[in-house]
């Protein structure tokens, strides 16, 4: 039985893919990433394109990259009345200095600005492997802190997490924060079909340093590191997992395309968890 599965796509690639229409079943999650570089048009355009193409647009909020409460009211204000956007992942941002007046998500958060202008469901960021940035400790403070913030907001929270490879680590770090008295869905961040090389340099690049070892242990050969990686190795055991145990937070897997959109999509496809004839471009199918 497979879990459900959103993806990730750049502002880009939103707007200008000609790959995007039908590549994705109806009402999909799609994720659109914000690294400081795009403008409030291009991010406002790509959510617009997004909803235009039948899937439900989640646009990124980097909290340390946000200057001010008036740039954030004007970025949620377009992108929900000019895209529809009801659904937004806030996350920390990475910087060591914040960019201006928000030095975390539960600042961001705080402000009100989210749900005054209709958004209804929110992910936030979930570090299995840990981060460089905080403790353990003071990770699961911060996701009780939000969860209570949920309840009095009513805005629907998830965790969604930084991808990896360890199912097993993924697993028991999902499982462990009801421990923690934390009862957020979980959405595990894995990364797609793609070639050993690439993950390793995006592992590096989104600072997931416990990933980059364990790819590096189980690719057994230099022939093995130009191959290509499977993500069943990571997603059937947390699958398997779900299935066995309904009391898990697992809801499903989120998919950073690390190999491009449509390898990604074909893979979701063979394996069922995707039914593309739910698209809203069919005839994108037969082209």
């Amino acid at each position: 039985m497979s879990i459900a599965a959103s993806i990730e796509v750049a502002p880009k690639q939103a707007i200008e893919s000609a790959d995007l229409p039908g590549l994705f079943p109806s009402g999909t999650r799609v994720y659109i990433t914000d690294i400081g570089t795009d403008t409030l048009d291009d991010l406002t355009a790509a959510a617009r394109r997004v909803s235009d193409l039948g899937y439900k647009p989640v646009p990124h909020f980097a909290s340390r990259r946000l200057t001010t409460a008036a740039v954030l009211e004007a970025r949620v204000k377009r992108a929900t009345l000019e895209a529809g956007v009801t659904d937004v992942l806030v996350i920390g941002g990475g910087l060591e200095k914040p960019a201006g007046d928000f030095a975390s998500t539960m600042e961001v958060l705080q402000t009100g600005i989210f749900e005054r202008h209709g958004i209804s469901h929110m992910g936030i960021a979930g570090h299995p492997e840990g981060s460089p940035d905080f403790t353990p400790q003071v990770a699961v403070e911060a996701l009780r802190a939000k969860q209570e913030w949920a309840k009095a907001s009513g805005v629907s929270l998830r965790i969604v997490t930084q991808f990896g490879f360890d199912a097993d680590k993924f697993i028991a770090w999902s499982d462990g924060l009801r421990a923690q008295g934390i009862e957020l869905p979980v959405h595990l961040g894995v990364a797609g079909p793609a070639k050993i090389t690439t993950l390793i340099k995006y592992a590096a690049l989104c600072g997931v340093g416990n990933s980059i070892q364990f790819l590096k242990r189980n690719a057994l050969s230099l022939t093995a590191l130009a191959t290509s990686h499977s993500p069943e190795a990571v997603v059937g055991p947390i699958e398997t997992h779900a299935a066995r145990n309904p009391s898990s937070p697992i809801a499903q897997i989120h998919v950073f395309p690390f190999g491009g959109l449509k390898k990604s999509s074909e893979w979701l496809v063979e394996r069922g968890t995707w039914d593309i004839k739910t698209s809203a471009y069919p005839s994108a199918l037969r082209a």
